[in-house]
């Protein structure tokens, strides 16, 4: 011993000692389990943790509600899967990769198991319809499903069971990190949050698949969080936000298959005073390494993971509902509306808002929040055919665009709003007189209002049957919901590397 610090027993197996070979079969098992460095620190607890959970342990309604978060992120993959933008990633990507043996999802090729990563959280992240959380805004999906299913391809012989548990873990692992670094704290100094502590996520969730020890997890802890990164400029015009996430994922699926083969990261990536996780991106706010292990295996951030209904931003959500809810009696033109006031909080109003010009893009528009009321209150809904060529141009938006304002509120208007969230009022001066105001702290879909998984299973049917058929649709649901029960997940993988159809075509 070195002092009180875990030193490896040089007679044991060295990290590399384990079955990897080249070739595609059951997912090696280290041969000695080995502790982290520090067992008691947030890493040791961390990795011990993702190491020793059995699916037994995970409580059966935070399993159903998993599976339901697959079939949502399938879901928004097989849609974003033939987007205009996708198509572009997919070309430049495959060109840059090759051919490889992990199906790339819709489209009836394959590619390395990296690039499908990449991929297929673009394809999730496609159209601002995938999950986040919001306390540590991420987009759980997007980093988690990706890496699973390149995984699985790779490894081969993973039941649904353990996909089931894989992705759990992976689901508790990103917010953790999040919340640790104050997630809001890093979206409103313009870090694209989600894949900056998302690298993670994904890097549990394959390492589960990967049967990492605890020693191994750390290593794969530390690889992911030296790949973290993402600006949040790219919201404005550029496809690269609809790949952050997808690069997040590859990252922890490389981060998972490095530790595996011996390569080691960062030890105790999340303590570390010079040059570690929390103490860098963290650095001016704050970080609190206590909430990485806190409350493990008894709280389950799988179910306070949001599930959204409109096709943008999270934070918009709000403005959003409160538009719908003001509409509900009557249809509206431009001509009705003199003016539009939106009151946010300072996350949502530097993240959601700048003065737009004409012609937008489509990631601007979703991110937007002048251009997501505006449509909103015309047309009574937020979903991909708000954001054709045709919508982004039209003049009845740009109208109302042009008669709104939007406002940073750091106080809360009323006692109902003491508790943090998203806080939001939208008032609406109508021509004649009528002034109409509606303030929301949570969305539909919110931690107050989620959507049951009876939703969940109607979004899902709603947005496969614009690009596979019926049958096809039906038969991914079934297994999905039935993901405990599935000896190997052939079939779905499958299923979901077919060629899909565009949703805009």
């Amino acid at each position: 011993m070195c002092g009180d610090r875990w030193t490896p027993d040089r007679s044991a197996p060295e990290r590399g000692a384990y079955d990897i070979g080249g070739e595609r079969g059951a997912a090696p098992t280290p041969t000695t389990a080995r502790p982290p460095t520090d067992p008691d620190g947030p890493t040791g607890r961390l990795a011990t943790w993702l190491a020793t959970t059995k699916l037994e342990e995970i409580p059966a309604s935070v399993r159903e509600r998993a599976a339901h978060l697959v079939l949502d992120g399938l879901g928004c993959a097989l849609i974003g899967a033939q987007l205009p933008w996708s198509r572009t990633a997919v070309k430049a990507v495959l060109d840059l990769e090759g051919h490889g043996d992990v199906p790339v999802i819709g489209w009836g090729r394959t590619t390395s198991g990296p690039a499908a990563a990449v991929l297929g959280g673009t394809f999730i992240q496609g159209f601002e319809l995938d999950d986040y959380f919001p306390s540590a805004p991420l987009h759980s999906a997007a980093l988690v499903l990706p890496a699973l299913l390149s995984t699985t391809s790779r490894v081969g012989g993973v039941s649904g069971g353990e996909f089931l548990r894989a992705t759990v873990l992976g689901c508790e692992v990103g917010p953790r990190v999040g919340l640790a670094l104050n997630g809001p704290e890093m979206l409103a100094r313009g870090w694209h949050s989600g894949s900056v502590f998302g690298t993670h996520a994904a890097a549990a969730a394959s390492g589960v698949l990967r049967g990492l020890d605890a020693a191994a997890f750390e290593d794969a802890l530390g690889l992911a969080a030296t790949q973290s990164a993402g600006l949040m400029a790219a919201q404005y015009e550029a496809m690269s936000k609809r790949m952050h996430h997808g690069f997040a994922s590859r990252n922890g699926f490389y981060a998972a298959g490095l530790a595996q083969a011996g390569y080691t990261g960062i030890k105790r990536v999340f303590e570390r005073p010079y040059g570690g996780f929390l103490s860098t991106f963290g650095e001016g706010h704050d970080p609190d390494a206590a909430q990485i292990a806190l409350g493990l295996g008894e709280t389950w951030n799988t179910e306070k993971i949001t599930v959204k209904i409109h096709a943008a931003m999270g934070g918009l959500h709000p403005a959003i509902d409160a538009a719908l809810a003001l509409t509900a009696d009557r249809t509206l033109t431009a001509e009705d509306v003199e003016s539009i006031r939106i009151e946010v909080p300072s996350v949502i109003y530097h993240h959601g808002w700048w003065v737009p010009e004409c012609p937008l893009t489509t990631i601007g528009s979703q991110m937007n929040i002048g251009y997501a009321t505006a449509v909103a209150l015309l047309d009574g809904q937020v979903r991909p055919e708000q954001f054709t060529p045709a919508r982004l141009n039209a003049d009845d938006v740009w109208q109302l665009i042009g008669r709104t304002e939007v406002r940073e509120v750091n106080e809360p208007h009323d006692p109902s709003w003491e508790q943090p969230g998203y806080n939001t009022r939208l008032t609406i001066a109508l021509r004649g007189g009528d002034l109409r105001t509606q303030a929301l702290n949570q969305p539909h879909g919110g931690l107050d209002d989620p959507l049951t998984n009876a939703e969940i299973r109607a979004k899902y049917r709603a947005l496969t049957a614009q690009v596979i058929d019926a049958d096809r649709s039906a038969e991914i649901e079934r297994i999905v919901l039935d993901l405990e029960g599935q000896a190997d997940l052939d079939r779905l993988v499958d299923l979901l590397a077919a060629p899909a159809r565009g949703a805009l075509d």
